[in-house]
């Protein structure tokens, strides 16, 4: 099994996450402050640079006024889908 921080899943839960914070209209700067975590928070977990986990997803999801259940579900209806490249 590949590491989770490279992983096609990993990048696929990343652009899900990006695309829910970008379609709430909040920048990384008022969602780190939302969570009460510093900006680089954010910008490491979208650059694919740091994992979150449960906890932080929930709280990720809650900050963005996104049902978390629902967001889980459709990165499980997603799963075999390739993800889209990063910009750069």
């Amino acid at each position: 099994m590949q590491k989770s921080l490279r992983s096609a899943e990993h990048a696929r839960l990343i652009e899900l996450l990006v695309a829910a914070r970008q379609k709430a209209g909040i920048r990384q700067h008022a969602l780190a402050k939302k969570l009460g975590r510093p900006q680089s928070f954010i910008a490491k977990y979208e650059g694919g640079e740091r994992r979150i986990d449960v906890v932080e997803f929930v709280a990720i999801a809650q900050a963005l006024g996104v049902d978390p259940v629902k967001l889980f579900r459709d990165f499980l209806s997603a799963r075999g889908s390739p993800p889209k490249q990063p910009r750069r």
